[in-house]
């Protein structure tokens, strides 16, 4: 059976980022994975799997999946705030200005 490699993912990051073009995408895209991930970190800080923060909210497992992939495009903030008390947290909001203005 051959075996399969492995990457530790802060190297592989660091790596791309390298690269001018990858760079811009992934800095773009900055809000909405920051947003993801301290879903993520919050919820498994609880030990909750997707499914029961779903139960908690009051919505379904891949609804929690899409927020956690950073794949939602309207979220609303009665939805956030939902996930939020779920999580013992509040969500903050901000305006900050684009870079380069």
């Amino acid at each position: 059976m051959k075996k399969i490699k492995s990457y530790n993912y802060n190297d592989l990051l660091k790596n791309e980022l390298k690269n001018k073009e990858f760079k811009k995408e992934y800095n773009s895209l900055e809000e909405e994975f920051s947003l993801a991930k301290e879903i993520i970190n919050l919820r498994k800080s609880y030990k909750l799997t997707q499914k029961q923060l779903a139960d908690k909210v009051g919505t379904s497992q891949p609804a929690i999946a899409r927020i956690e992939s950073g794949n939602y495009k309207n979220i609303s903030l009665s939805f956030l705030r939902r996930v939020a008390k779920a999580l013992d947290a509040v969500p903050v909001i901000h305006l900050k200005r684009k870079t380069g203005l």
